[in-house]
Parts: structure tokens; sequence; C-alpha cells
């Protein structure tokens, strides 16, 4: 009898919430892949925002190879662990779901605290990085009682965006990503007349200390995070067709949206580390961009405005 009861009682968890799902995706719509991709690059990225540290801490040289090579040995992999077990395991929990059938209920538990916790202090960052941007076009924001106004204006505006649902969020989440890397395409191609190869194999300027760990932190945290995405799986047509390849274009898109504007900046502008750091769009100091701009000003808030993402 106590047997038959335990037997009873070990419902798997994904079974539980797969029928949940069941009742409740009546109604609701599902991600295509166009709207995942986004999400997903916007988990893990959303632009070339906040790569400026990699240069100040160690040079030019080792920001392109480590934008080039920290994919392959950690965002790649990474993936492709959350692509095999979002598939395997459809449902919203996503890593908790993995970490409750691998190690019980206790763990799985304790996971998803821990990334909630990860989350909430991570999430924290991105109101503060955007007006460390705005700060740029409109002084006002720099400091004082407009600057924690502004955080907060864009905390409560973001977070209504996400109590509208996923699907508004997803296409959403496309336009901001196209409005984001427009402006950064466009001052790519500009830069290319202006770039000198050989700034791109500096080790740094001479008497400048190297801040690995800046270094190594400013990789993780723009590379990182792949597997938030699988919290997204239950929401997928088709996920086992749709969520790998996601992620792949996600992937794809993240590296080139952080390698084309590193490599136009660092190879048209003359180094001085100490200016490469958040919110310093070294990309705008391109020399004689007089000559091929008619107001600085207007690409500058382009590329700000781009920040709100």
């Amino acid at each position: 009898m106590g047997q038959e009861q335990e037997t009873i009682s070990q419902v798997p968890f994904l079974e539980d919430q797969q029928q949940q799902q069941s009742t409740i995706t009546v109604t609701s719509k599902k991600l295509s892949l166009l709207p995942l991709i986004f999400l997903i690059y916007f988990e893990v990225a959303g632009g070339p925002y906040g790569e400026e540290p990699a240069v100040g801490a160690a040079g030019p040289l080792f920001a392109i190879l480590g934008f080039l090579i920290f994919p392959f040995i950690w965002s790649i992999p990474e993936a492709l662990v959350t692509a095999e077990l979002a598939t395997t395991f459809p449902g919203n929990g996503g890593y908790v779901i993995w970490a409750h059938h691998a190690f019980g209920p206790f763990w799985g538990s304790l996971m998803g605290s821990w990334k909630f916790l990860s989350g909430v202090i991570n999430l924290a960052s991105y109101p503060i990085l955007c007006i460390d941007y705005l700060k740029l076009v409109f002084p006002i924001f720099a400091s004082g009682f407009s600057h924690y106004l502004a955080i907060f204006v864009v905390t409560l505006v973001l977070s209504f965006l996400n109590y509208t649902g996923l699907a508004i969020v997803g296409y959403t989440a496309v336009t901001l990503g196209v409005v984001s890397l427009i402006p950064f395409l466009f001052l790519t191609v500009i830069a290319i007349p202006k770039i000198d190869s050989i700034r791109w194999i500096s080790l740094g300027q001479n008497g400048v200390p190297k801040n690995w760990r800046l270094f190594f932190n400013t990789l993780f945290w723009n590379l990182n995070f792949w597997d938030n995405a699988s919290t997204l799986a239950g929401e997928v047509e088709q996920p086992q067709r749709t969520f790998p390849k996601a992620l792949f274009s996600a992937g794809l898109l993240t590296c080139v949206a952080y390698l084309l504007p590193l490599l136009a900046a660092t190879g048209a502008i003359p180094l001085d580390q100490q200016n490469w750091v958040d919110g310093s769009n070294k990309w705008l100091e391109f020399k004689n961009f007089e000559e091929k701009l008619d107001n600085e000003d207007k690409i500058r808030m382009r590329i700000n405005v781009g920040n709100f993402h």
C-alpha cells in the first residue's frame, strides 16, 4: 500500500507542466522563428553595447580575439546544450526542469532560486546602462534626481511591455533589434576607408596595465546566458525543429553584431584605452567624420536610442 502511494506521488514534473500548458496555450499564440531569434539575441546581447571595457582592459588585439574565440569556448557549447535539453524537455521551466529530472525536486527548486537571484542582479544593470548612453545626448540625466527618475521610468516601461504578453514582446524585440543594429551597420560602412589594420594587432598603450578580471568579465557578461532561452521552449511552435534553428541564428547574429563594430572602431580610431568604457561610443570619433555626416549628434542619438532594447 505504501509503495503504491509512493508511485502515485511521483508524478513526472514535465508531464504536469505539459498538461497545464495544454489548457493554457489553447488561447495563447505560439512564437514563430523570427521573434524567437531576436528574443534569444536580447537574452544574450541586444547589440554591441557593453563591449567597450574589453578594449580598455586589454587592448584591441585581445578584445578582438576574445569576441572571436570565446563564443567557441563557451557560447556555442552552452547553446548546443540548451538546444538539446530544451527540445527534449520543451517546457517553460527550462533549466529548472533539467535540474529536477537530473537531481530531484530540491535541486530543481534551488536552481530556480539561484537563477531568479542572478536574473534580478543582471536585469537591474540594463536600465542603468541605457541611461549611461542616454546621458551622452541629454546631460540632464547624468546625475541627481533626473538620473534616478529616468532609470525608474525605463524600468517601468520595460516591465509593462513584458506584462503585455510574449507575442507582443517577440515582435517588439524584432523591431528594437533592427533599430539598434542599423546605426552600427551604417557607421561600420563609413569606417571602412578610415581603417588601419595595424591598429587591430595593438596589445595596448605603453604603461597601461592589463586588467584581465575586467576583460574576462566583459566577455562572459556579453556572451553568456544562452540557457535563459530554455524558458521559452514551451511557447515555441514545433520546438524540436524551431529551437535549434533559432539558437544557431541568434548565435551568428550575436557574434557578427559584436565583431563588426569592434573591428570598425578599433581600426579607425587612434587608441586611447582610458576612454574605452561603457557608454563611450568610441565609433563616433572617426577622423574627419564631419565630411561624411551632416550632424554627428543625429548619429549619436540614433545609437543611444538603439540602446533602449
